[in-house]
């Protein structure tokens, strides 16, 4: 079946709800209104308002109470509106909520799922879109999940839903009605922590997640016409944990690689890929790793957001560079 990203989550989360009593869905205008962007449409009509029901505004309670439900047998699902929002449940979801099975000594878990829109693009006002996964990648204890189409938003929702510790699902908002692909109307899993190899190539490994995979390939299209260059581009799908293995096979057959993501440049996934590749690749590489990002500054006001995101044209020369002799 066609499916848009908001198609596919819906249907992960309804799959989800009649398959265990244990799920419940909570967050800010999910039930009657189906949440901001409706990817919880319909939901609370069909499940009942005891397992899909709105909160008050407010992140900290959201989480907190999530936290309590979870170390206690449920599994909750809890929608934060907009990832910005984030920095209010900061206290519950990494002192609390990641630190739970390593302070009990793994007598408890916390099977908690936290999603939230993110990313640039479609002009929201601030807060509305921060990238802010390189903060929990440095969080142990958290997995961090950021889907780029409908297949795989479905098929990892549902992986984070078995997990037995929190997942935070990232969902990037100018991806969520932007192209439709062919989803199964059943239940499937994707592991989490294994990236997808999008196009195969020979030439330089193109790496990235998100919004950005369609920036890649568009990028990787003009190489193609422009160079001649066969590039292999990599989803991490999930930035923590990453799948180095992917990583590092791709690069030792091309020797050169480029990383990008719109969050900003300091102490992000691309510091960490290219890390991966200096510490396993180093005598693969014909010419240094180059990162193309966000910059290091709030998320600008949306007449500006165009000279903040990275673009096809900006991963372009960044190929260029490394693919001169």
């Amino acid at each position: 079946m066609q499916m848009t990203m908001i198609d596919a989550l819906n249907s992960a989360l309804a799959l989800e709800l009649e398959r265990d009593r244990q799920i419940v869905l909570l967050g800010q205008d999910i039930g009657a209104n189906g949440g901001v962007f409706r990817v919880t449409e319909g939901l609370q009509r069909r499940f009942g308002e005891q397992r899909v029901f709105d909160t008050p505004l407010a992140e900290s309670a959201i989480i907190g109470s999530s936290v309590g439900m979870a170390v206690y047998g449920m599994r909750p699902i809890a929608e934060i509106q907009f990832a910005g929002f984030l920095y209010l449940c900061m206290s519950q979801l990494v002192t609390q909520a990641a630190r739970m099975r390593f302070r009990s000594a793994g007598v408890y878990t916390c099977p908690l799922v936290v999603r939230a829109p993110y990313g640039g693009g479609v002009r929201t006002p601030e807060l509305h879109s921060d990238s802010l996964e390189g903060i929990f990648m440095q969080t142990p204890g958290i997995k961090v999940v950021l889907p780029s189409n409908p297949y795989d938003a479905k098929g990892l929702l549902a992986s984070a839903v078995a997990d037995p510790d929190p997942v935070l699902f990232l969902e990037n908002i100018k991806l969520y009605r932007s192209f439709r692909q062919e989803t199964p109307e059943d239940h499937y899993t994707i592991p989490l922590g294994k990236a997808g190899v999008v196009q195969e190539g020979q030439d330089v490994s193109l790496i990235t997640y998100g919004a950005m995979v369609p920036v890649a390939q568009e990028a990787a299209r003009h190489a193609q016409a422009e160079l001649g260059a066969s590039v292999e581009i990599i989803d991490l799908r999930t930035i923590w944990p990453l799948d180095e293995e992917t990583i590092v096979s791709s690069v030792e057959k091309t020797g050169r690689a480029v990383v990008v993501h719109e969050a900003p440049r300091a102490g992000g996934v691309g510091a960490e890929v290219v890390s991966i590749i200096n510490d396993s690749c180093l005598y693969s590489l014909l010419k240094p790793v180059a990162r193309v990002t966000g910059y290091d500054t709030p998320f600008p006001v949306p007449g500006q957001e165009d000279y903040y995101l990275p673009t096809p044209a900006r991963v372009f020369d960044a190929l260029k560079r490394v693919l001169e002799p």
